[in-house]
């Protein structure tokens, strides 16, 4: 990455925190209903991948869904109205912070189903390789979705078929409240990519550039080879599983130690130690992505509910 794109990316993150913070807040004003899972602490993962791609590769992700929908580039006023359930949200305001989509940004959306995007980014890539179009599917998910049937059923198809994917792995060490190593027989994860006849590695995915060093080397090669591929990404969410979870299962202590690994800190701090910006540049960028942030608030603020009619407009396809 050359230092414009670092600096590029490092603005990106830092929307990504602000948007789910303030998000966060609408959400205890019950201002957004359903379900709310924040990405904070996890920004390094989506946009140190997903800035690897080319523009019509496919990206799906989880519940956990903001961060991977912004990283694509999709629209920031669509994304918060959606999540406001307002008829201007990036599905019509029927989807909710679970299903943010945009076909136009090849993001295929978040499911509220654990693993379900796995499949359906089986699915993604299988459709690029019987196009025959040199495209590589990225499927998002969590550890807790590895316990699932269709986490070993998809890595088997994609294996025996060759198809072009990255499973990944976004490993926060909590599936809700319950720890990898409580849940898992095999706690590192990667490891059964070896069932599969698959690549598979693990990466810090609390450091943008080794993510995204990772993903200019794994990307080209699964574009060329048409082989899968399962990462793992070692990362660590601040908040809650979801908006309303105090997360009583983990000490102040380890959330701290995390916090000192910041991403976006990090990204930060190389960006003034080599010159890119100074201090000043530092909070101006946050008051323009801040301006930016409340924007989208008053957007999705003012926009209008769905109308009653629209619950029976776009069942079919």
């Amino acid at each position: 990455m050359d230092k414009n794109e670092v600096l590029r990316i490092y603005r990106e993150m830092l929307v990504i925190r602000l948007f789910e913070d303030r998000a966060g807040v609408a959400y205890m004003q019950d201002k957004i209903g359903g379900y709310l899972h924040l990405y904070i602490g996890q920004e390094a993962v989506a946009c140190g991948l997903i800035s690897a791609l080319q523009p019509d590769d496919p990206v799906i992700a989880s519940y956990r869904d903001h961060g991977h929908y912004l990283a694509c580039g999709a629209d920031i006023n669509e994304g918060m109205a959606e999540l406001y359930g307002k008829a201007t949200g990036c599905s019509k305001g029927k989807g909710g912070s679970m299903h943010l989509f945009s076909k136009e940004h090849r993001f295929y959306g978040g499911s509220g189903i654990v693993g379900a995007g796995i499949g359906l980014g089986t699915g993604l890539a299988f459709a690029l390789k019987y196009r025959q179009q040199k495209g590589v599917c990225l499927s998002f998910f969590g550890d807790g979705a590895c316990q699932t049937g269709i986490f070993h059923e998809s890595m088997n198809l994609a294996s025996l078929w060759n198809l072009p994917i990255i499973f990944v792995i976004e490993n926060n060490g909590y599936a809700m409240g319950t720890s990898v190593d409580r849940s898992s027989s095999e706690p590192e994860f990667y490891k059964r990519a070896a069932a599969y006849r698959m690549h598979g590695e693990r990466v810090d995915g609390m450091d943008l550039f080794k993510v995204r060093e990772t993903a200019d080397r794994l990307i080209p090669e699964v574009r060329e080879t048409c082989r899968p591929v399962l990462l793992e990404v070692m990362t660590y969410r601040y908040r809650g599983h979801g908006a309303a979870d105090p997360g009583n299962y983990r000490t102040k202590q380890e959330v701290e130690e995390w916090r000192q690994r910041d991403p976006i800190g990090m990204v930060e701090s190389w960006l003034l130690k080599n010159k890119v910006i100074k201090e000043a540049d530092v909070k101006s960028i946050h008051a323009e992505v801040q301006a930016e942030v409340e924007e989208c608030l008053r957007f999705a603020e003012e926009s209008p509910f769905p109308a009653p009619e629209a619950l029976y407009e776009d069942i079919f396809a």
